[in-house]
């Protein structure tokens, strides 16, 4: 039975005005970056070792701080969706406050935690001779930090919406709790940690203000690219254009590769 043909709609004027000036905002800024792009020598400012290097080091640290979040975030979004206990909406609260937290602000926190005079920075130093600030292990540390949230977010409704009843009969079977969650669980929810991981590693890509905070600005030790287009700003344009082009380009590609999950197809 075929479906009967959808009925065009009238968009109010009030309507399509606003949104178009609010497609225009997003968009503009975007399009000036692509027409301001020096395209003709882009090839050769690609080259540059400064740029590599920080690209270098961006994929590292980047891929790295998912790694850990991935480690830390899945169990505790299991947690959080299958687990019932006290406090447990101040625990999810808590996990989504760098969400709003100002990047700037948490890199200081970081710094009060993890500094030589910290809380856990002194004993680290004292013990073990570990000093994270104004270092790589501190760029992974800062982009984790600001990223892990959106990989628990992805991974608990993942799992809130994935069949239980798989887990209740894994487990009626015989299955411990691990063997049911490496076997069931994690099949079940493996597109969701592979959404999350993916928005996790781009938030960290992307991440600035506690990194700079926490971590410095030191080429080829802390210098990612965000912070290699803020230092090109002020010294040549050109070069900051092609950095951020970069991570355009990545941003793109991310959400071509996550449109059917996050936005849908018309």
């Amino acid at each position: 039975m075929s479906r009967p043909p959808r009925r065009r709609q009238r968009v109010p004027l009030a309507l399509l005005l606003p949104a178009g000036l609010g497609l225009l905002f997003l968009v503009l800024p975007l399009a000036g970056l692509l027409v301001r792009a020096p395209w003709t020598t882009l090839p050769r400012r690609l080259a540059q070792p400064g740029v590599l290097t920080a690209l270098r080091l961006s994929l590292e640290t980047a891929t790295a701080a998912t790694l850990l979040c991935v480690a830390l975030g899945v169990p505790l979004a299991w947690l959080l969706a299958r687990v019932r206990f006290p406090g447990r909406r101040l625990v999810r609260a808590l996990v989504t406050v760098p969400l709003v937290l100002p990047p700037v602000v948490g890199g200081v926190a970081l710094l009060l935690v993890f500094g030589r005079r910290g809380l856990l920075g002194s004993w680290l130093d004292a013990t073990f001779g570990v000093t994270l600030p104004f270092t790589t292990a501190g760029v992974v540390l800062a982009e984790a930090f600001v990223a892990m949230p959106f990989l628990v977010i992805a991974v608990e409704g993942a799992l809130r919406g994935a069949d239980s009843r798989y887990e209740e009969a894994a487990a009626t079977l015989g299955a411990g709790r691990w063997t049911t969650f490496t076997r069931v669980t994690l099949p079940l929810v493996a597109p969701g940690v592979a959404a999350g991981a993916v928005l996790c590693w781009a938030r960290a890509l992307g991440e600035f203000g506690a990194t700079i905070t926490f971590a410095g600005n030191y080429p080829g030790r802390t210098q990612t690219m965000p912070l290699a287009v803020y230092l090109a700003l002020e010294t040549d344009v050109q070069a900051a254009i092609v950095l951020s082009l970069i991570l355009l380009t990545v941003s793109v590609a991310i959400l071509a590769g996550l449109r059917d999950r996050w936005v849908g197809t018309a």
